[in-house]
């Protein structure tokens, strides 16, 4: 099989995305000013492009695996395969109008609106019945109220910007996030098809190691029930005796959001020695 071809976001979402590969051992090399990293797997070659571009590449089909958002797959009405949703980079896409706009107001006039998403938005304006003219921006859509917009259609995270401009959100279109996408040109490949499911593999063993910890413990036999009870398993624990049959040896992963409540309970219930490291992958 020829090398797996991957398109990585230009970008603020660059960083997310190549920390993954990192997590699954893949290591990615981006010199300054290059658009083609080195990769230290001999079956993978990448390329980096704007995010906006990605869909429609993995589309026509020349390269067979890229990572963008789904509010650019939806913009650009591009025909491929969502592979998964790695839940970071989250952002909505809302329409905001500055606060002194009501919604009176813009039922009665030609709406001016300024965008990055000019599909996105026109189809959420024509299904709201508003009168508009699009302007595509560039970037910094958030400046062009009251001058030069009279709304706004574009991402934010925590809406801290908009509100920063003085504009109130009128309504969420979308969700997005960073995810990974693939040419349904590959996926018809059985050999494409099995090496871009194992990234998912590896992708997702890092993810869920993301949101747990390895704990081990040690217990007398009089406290093993009861802290075994305690624990809230991913799957059973792996107990072994401890040296002189003294007790017992536990291992666990568990999910970090449980640890402040956990280790006293733990504690409480007669565990000692109590470790807690933290795990690169998990393969459930």
């Amino acid at each position: 099989m020829d090398k797996l071809k991957i398109l990585l976001p230009k970008g603020r979402i660059y960083e997310n995305v190549i920390r993954l590969f990192d997590g699954a051992g893949i290591s990615i090399d981006l010199p300054e000013r290059a658009y083609r990293p080195t990769v230290n797997q001999d079956d993978l070659e990448a390329k980096v492009m704007k995010p906006q571009n990605i869909g429609k590449l993995l589309e026509l089909g020349a390269h067979d695996v890229g990572f963008t958002g789904r509010d650019w797959i939806e913009e650009t009405h591009a025909d491929v395969e969502e592979i998964m949703d790695f839940g970071f980079d989250k952002v909505r896409i809302v329409a905001a109008v500055p606060k002194e706009i009501d919604d009176e107001m813009l039922a009665s006039k030609r709406v001016i609106v300024a965008t990055e998403y000019e599909e996105i938005a026109r189809n959420w304006l024509e299904s709201r019945k508003i009168n508009h003219l699009i302007v595509r921006t560039y970037g910094a859509t958030e400046v062009f109220p009251p001058d030069d917009a009279d709304m706004i259609i574009d991402n934010t995270s925590t809406g801290r910007t908009l509100k920063e401009n003085g504009l109130r959100i009128v309504d969420t279109i979308m969700s997005s996030s960073t995810r990974m996408f693939a040419s349904k040109t590959a996926l018809k490949d059985p050999g494409r098809k099995q090496k871009i499911m194992e990234l998912k593999m590896l992708f997702e063993a890092v993810l869920d190691a993301r949101d747990r910890v390895m704990l081990e413990m040690n217990c007398a036999k009089d406290k093993f029930n009861a802290v075994v009870e305690g624990l809230p398993a991913m799957r059973s624990p792996t107990v072994s005796p401890l040296y002189g049959d003294s007790g017992y040896a536990i291992k666990i992963a568990v999910k970090k959001s449980d640890i402040p409540n956990l280790l006293p309970r733990l504690k409480e219930l007669g565990a000692t020695d109590i470790l807690e490291y933290e795990l690169r992958k998990v393969l459930a």
